[in-house]
């Protein structure tokens, strides 16, 4: 096997410690997380797999950005062949140890009164410590963790390798360390853009957050509803304080605009707030004023017995009380109870009155009820003035019967105004029919209708004689009209006699 050529099938047990208990311990290696971006394959050849490193762990960090990185196997630890060693090195009989590279020897040390084996075996482990970290910070970057310490590791896995104080392929070790140092970088570009963009989405809830506090600050103190609004303000400084505590950083001048931006928000907010009550407060003392002094006209009208004005101021005073505006909840349920309390003084002694009127309405009712009955049986076409005399003694003794329920003064003055209408029609007609006047117009207009008549008879036989169509038809349709007109007037003249 060449010396470029990796060792995939190497299956002799490790080199044993050297035995002597006055032999230098190896140096115990470094520990490191695992990491990202899939290892290619090993490429110094004198490695071969063995137990799992101590304290290696089964799964990844968390990747870049703070999601869970997928779960990775921990890598093996490996262990180079001395047979395979060999190729890489010389011991001297003195114990020094010599490491070849491109052909050339450079001393590595000395492990004195120990065997050529447990010489090279030494600083072969020293190779496979430094061949060890590199895995496991190759896993780490295949696992996306973070990359913070990794390039410092390279430094150091890159420093150890520069010293030669070990026993392997170098330059492959050299190859791989670079080779790992790209893959942190391009790690350390998705951990960027992770980073950009999750910073980003934590810019874009604080900006919401902002941007809701100054839309609240921003509306019509009138139009607000105070109580879910402040409860709202309330919640966004505390998301705002959650946000600023966990959250991602995202610099002091971003955040302090922010800041300043939702603190002004706030204290607009207050201020809005704090006027709006003040100005409420003056509203709900100056509508408690007005209505106390309603309360005092309504208590001083609460002992009129003057039914009818009182009961219009009332009315007036109420239409004040629903213009007026509100006092606050406690004071204007109390004032209206007051109000109302001074009306009811008012209304319950009005209505004890009219129980008692109504009740000697009720008799007044049953006695128009019979002079209505007594006005029905007149007839005033059989006797106009004995129905008239009748008429006027009812009426008499009508008004002196005072008052009836309002609920039945319409149906009986209505009632008795017939009986009055049907007498006054009678005494009409009775006029008419006695009037000179009128009984000499009617005769003078039957004696014009008679001489009409006459003459378009004559007419109508003048234009039969002629058979004037015509002529014929006009005088019949005037003939006709006058005849039913004379008998009219005739019998409006047997009324007048």
């Amino acid at each position: 096997m060449t010396h470029s050529q990796e060792s995939d099938d190497q299956t002799t047990p490790n080199a044993a410690a050297p035995k002597s208990s006055e032999a230098p311990k190896p140096a115990p290696s470094q520990q490191v997380t695992p990491a990202s971006v899939k290892p290619g394959p090993v490429k110094p050849s004198n490695i071969r797999p063995a137990a799992p490193a101590q304290g290696a762990k089964s799964e990844a960090a968390p990747a870049a950005g703070g999601a869970a990185a997928p779960s990775v196997t921990p890598p093996p630890s490996y262990a180079t062949d001395l047979e395979e060693a060999r190729r890489f090195a010389r011991v001297a009989e003195d114990g020094h140890v010599f490491v070849l590279i491109g052909g050339e020897e450079h001393p590595v040390g000395q492990y004195p009164d120990a065997s050529a084996d447990e010489a090279l075996g030494y600083f072969v482990r020293k190779y496979d410590d430094v061949v060890n970290q590199l895995l496991l910070l190759e896993h780490r970057v295949a696992a996306h963790a973070p990359t913070t310490d990794m390039n410092k590791t390279l430094d150091h896995l890159a420093e150890i390798v520069a010293a030669k104080g070990m026993v392997g392929d170098l330059p492959a070790l050299e190859e791989r360390i670079e080779k790992a140092r790209a893959d942190v970088a391009q790690l350390h570009e998705v951990e960027k853009k992770a980073h950009e963009e999750q910073r980003a989405a934590h810019l874009a809830e604080r900006e919401q957050i902002v941007a809701e506090a100054e839309e609240l600050a921003g509306r019509d103190p009138e139009k607000v509803q105070w109580k879910q609004s402040s409860q709202r303000m309330n919640e966004l400084f505390e998301l705002w304080k959650v946000a600023q505590k966990s959250g991602m950083r995202l610099g002091r001048g971003t955040e302090d605009a922010l800041w300043k931006r939702f603190r002004s928000a706030r204290t607009s907010f207050d201020r809005h707030r704090r006027a709006f009550f003040s100005q409420l407060d003056a509203d709900h003392a100056e509508a408690k004023r007005v209505k106390e002094d309603l309360i005092r006209q309504a208590e001083e009208l609460s002992t009129s017995t003057d039914w009818g004005r009182t009961a219009g101021e009332y009315r007036k005073l109420m239409a004040e009380w629903k213009a007026s505006k509100r006092a606050a909840r406690k004071d204007d349920d109390a004032l209206w109870a007051r109000f109302r309390a001074a009306q009811d003084v008012f209304f319950e002694s009005r209505n004890q009155t009219n129980a008692a009127l109504d009740a000697e309405f009720e008799e007044n009712l049953k006695v128009k009820e019979a002079l209505l009955d007594e006005a029905r049986a007149i007839d005033a076409g059989k006797d106009l003035g004995a129905a008239k005399k009748k008429l006027d003694s009812i009426r008499e003794r009508w008004d002196a019967a005072g008052k009836v329920p309002r609920s039945a003064m319409q149906r009986i003055e209505a009632a008795l105004r017939q009986v009055e209408d049907s007498v006054k029609d009678a005494e009409d007609h009775e006029w008419r029919r006695s009037n000179p006047e009128t009984k000499a117009r009617s005769n003078s207009m039957l004696e014009q209708l008679q001489d009409s008549i006459a003459q378009l008879e004559a007419d109508l036989e003048t234009a039969k004689a002629g058979g004037e169509k015509r002529a014929i038809k006009q005088a019949e349709e005037a003939l006709e009209a006058r005849r039913t007109w004379l008998k009219t007037v005739e019998a409006s003249a047997k009324d007048l006699h």
